[in-house]
């Protein structure tokens, strides 16, 4: 395209095409009174000269830096504007955003591994808080199992975020619940008395620091403390029969609630 001169500008379209920039874009800049075209064929058309261009390309280098148009206006038309010491403020902000960037991707990293992998730990870690005879490919088998599940996100979800010393705290608040049961168990606590229904209920609390336990989602957490293998052998080694109990504990409750422990689902 030849050399614009003040006697053929040039029209938006063709502006736009030379700059990179919409034509909507120019129509704004036009309105706002930052690049006006200076001429006007016979039928209204705005029509842009070499100079108008020129203030144009400014302004697109400017918004390409981060600028906004109130800051551009002010480089280009306030002569007493100290432009580095502006264009540093614009860096300034620039490696603010570059920092929170990185801080994101450090975030959305951990995200990505809390739903492929459930628990952000080594393996160190997870025998110091859980305890050597903790098994590593826990969180795994679980992911196998229950990965495509509401509750495996809200679990993921928390966990990216948790560090190791809130880690210890639900599990020291775990121990501590499986102290009480086993105590009230010892001390003839009835299934369904108040203070049976209050262990009940701090378990759901101290359950939902991995996803919301429902009461009847609960419910369905007790038959498997009693049936599952691998949670009775828990159960029942912190104190014998204590699965059970817990389980009878956990179904009084549900009654009183209104639910039905025999016809109980996962909702």
């Amino acid at each position: 395209m030849p050399d614009v001169t003040d006697a053929d500008g040039l029209t938006v379209g063709q502006v736009s095409t030379r700059l990179g920039v919409t034509v909507r874009a120019l129509h704004h800049w036009d309105d706002i009174g930052l690049a006006r075209p200076s001429l006007r064929t016979a039928a209204g058309y705005r029509l842009y000269t070499a100079g108008d261009l020129e203030r144009l390309h400014r302004i697109v280098v400017y918004r390409e830096l981060g600028l906004n148009l109130a800051r551009i206006r002010v480089i280009l038309d306030d002569p007493t504007t100290d432009v580095p010491a502006a264009l540093r403020a614009q860096r300034a902000q620039v490696a603010e955003r570059i920092d929170r960037l990185q801080q994101l991707s450090v975030g959305l990293d951990r995200m990505v591994d809390a739903h492929e992998r459930g628990l952000l730990l080594t393996i160190e870690q997870q025998a110091a808080i859980f305890g050597p005879e903790w098994n590593p490919d826990r969180h795994a088998q679980a992911r196998q199992r229950y990965g495509n599940t509401t509750q495996w996100r809200q679990y993921a979800e928390r966990s990216a975020t948790r560090s190791p010393e809130e880690w210890q705290a639900i599990a020291d608040a775990a121990a501590g619940l499986d102290r009480a049961l086993a105590n009230a168990m010892d001390a003839g606590v009835d299934p369904g008395s108040p203070e049976a229904d209050r262990l009940v209920e701090r378990h759901r609390e101290v359950f939902s620091s991995y996803f919301p336990l429902t009461r009847r989602m609960q419910v369905c957490r007790g038959r498997m403390f009693e049936s599952d293998p691998g949670f009775s052998a828990h159960y029942d080694g912190v104190r014998a029969g204590l699965a059970t109990w817990f389980r009878r504990s956990i179904d009084a409750s549900a009654r009183a609630h209104g639910i039905d422990p025999d016809t109980a689902t996962w909702q």
